[in-house]
């Protein structure tokens, strides 16, 4: 498969199967797809490599397809198509493109693959003291009662990851909520119990905060700043957009609040280690707006990320509002390539992509390893396949206490891969994003082998962006 588009002033053809990205001109631009349709024609299928071609080879079958797109091209010399095409074949040859999937033939072997959890969402709080209008907690409280983890809930977690970590060294942990600093003399117990365990047990805890900021104090950031590899800060940009959707209980705003101490926070990690991360909805399609308030604010590290909300709700995403958010996407890439030439840069956490390594074929396979690797802890100690699952009792997978008790959902799990959700077997970015999140599916179609289609859309705008912006900062 191969995924040819223009984006920024850059021809770009995307090798789905091998990774491999060209920038071209316009013609070999243009004769990409031809190209290959009529290698599928000579050969009679879709194996069109070239193992074992050799020079000559593709000399005379320059001349055929020359010959056989000349009258679809006559606006191209001769000349200029023979070379454009003995290009194209040269790529071919080094199989860097037209290249065969090679992962197809392994998924059943992935499928069985031994697995290990690696990471537990704590969700330390079911509560809050905001009412943020599109929380997909139902205000921190995940459609359920108030609670707050306790310590031996919170220890009970950490011996179950160590248990069940195997040969692996490095494990997360997340502190998320509703409002994690609604419990945060047990977040600091947990810390270090955790602490306590690793010489013992030769495991390292990279533990993750994510906060509203609202509670933050001087010597709660002196203690994250020690014990956090992560701090997430939500506030969702412009002042008019964030107090808008992220009010305290009384309606007042958080802006003013939090944006001072977001600020301390941000230089007190020396721009590092820490992301502002905002939502944004219908309620602000220019989004691209709140990322460049963010950065103008001195934030270096960024995530602003589209609501995902039912239909009916009124901040909802539409449909028809997706063209005009991919142009969002096109404006922020330019402004993020702008600022990087003034040497202002940011970083865009949706335009990360690493080109020459990048994941694991596992993790480009199935993603964050939700339900497998992956679980999400109520304050009471159940077990979900992560935080987006929580509340939704069909989901239990056990408890923190005795361990694992629905094998059967873990394989689930285990199973859903790229290959098993049809909509990705046409998509040039299942590898990027490795079928997308199985919570969305799941909430939007009742399986969660399919795909959000609105999730499905913005994600492959971002990951032309990103790949642009790599061929731009390149050159």
């Amino acid at each position: 498969m191969v995924h040819a588009y223009k984006n920024n002033g850059y021809d770009i053809v995307l090798d789905v199967n091998s990774g491999s990205v060209h920038v071209v001109d316009d013609i070999v631009f243009d004769l990409i797809h031809p190209v290959e349709e009529q290698l599928i024609k000579r050969f009679k299928s879709a194996d069109i490599t070239a193992e074992g071609a050799s020079d000559a080879d593709d000399e005379a079958l320059t001349s055929e397809l020359a010959a056989a797109l000349s009258g679809d091209f006559d606006n191209y010399s001769e000349e200029d198509l023979k070379d454009a095409i003995s290009d194209i074949l040269e790529l071919r040859r080094g199989e860097v493109l037209y290249t065969d999937d090679v992962y197809e033939n392994y998924v059943e072997e992935f499928k069985e693959r031994d697995t290990v959890v690696k990471a537990l969402c704590l969700n330390i709080a079911h509560d809050c003291n905001l009412r943020c209008k599109y929380c997909f907690a139902d205000e921190g409280e995940y459609h359920g009662r108030k609670a707050l983890m306790t310590e031996e809930v919170g220890k009970a977690a950490l011996d179950f990851l160590i248990k069940n970590s195997g040969g692996r060294r490095n494990l997360e942990v997340d502190f998320f909520g509703g409002e994690p600093l609604l419990n945060w003399d047990v977040v600091k117990k947990i810390v270090e119990y955790g602490r306590s365990l690793e010489k013992e047990h030769d495991k390292n805890f990279r533990f993750t905060l994510t906060t509203n900021g609202t509670l933050l104090t001087d010597e709660i950031l002196e203690y994250a700043n020690k014990e956090m590899g992560n701090i997430v800060l939500s506030i969702d940009g412009r002042k008019e957009v964030n107090d808008k959707m992220r009010p305290m209980r009384g309606g007042q705003g958080t802006y003013d609040n939090i944006v001072p101490k977001f600020k301390k926070v941000a230089e007190s990690r020396h721009q590092l280690r820490y992301f502002v991360r905002g939502t944004f909805t219908h309620n602000n399609l220019d989004f691209c707006e709140d990322v460049k308030h963010l950065a103008n604010l001195g934030f270096k590290q960024i995530s602003v990320e589209p609501v995902v909300a039912k239909p009916e709700d009124w901040y909802a995403i539409k449909d028809e509002d997706i063209p005009y958010l991919c142009e969002q996407y096109d404006e922020l890439a330019k402004f993020y390539l702008q600022r990087h030439k003034e040497g202002k840069g940011f970083n865009f956490f949706h335009f990360n992509i690493d080109l020459e390594g990048g994941p694991c074929v596992a993790k480009r396979l199935s993603g964050c390893g939700s339900g497998c690797e992956y679980l999400g802890v109520t304050p009471w100690g159940d077990l979900y396949p992560c935080h987006q699952f929580v509340g939704n009792e069909d989901f239990i997978m056990g408890n923190v206490f005795d361990g694992i008790t629905r094998d059967d959902l873990r394989r689930q799990f285990k199973e859903s891969n790229v290959y098993s959700r049809p909509e990705c077997q046409k998509c040039f970015a299942r590898y990027y994003c490795s079928g997308g999140c199985a919570a969305n599916a799941y909430n939007f179609n009742g399986d969660i082998n399919t795909t959000y289609h609105t999730g499905c859309e913005l994600q492959r705008k971002r990951i032309e962006c990103a790949i642009m912006i790599k061929a731009a900062l390149a050159e």
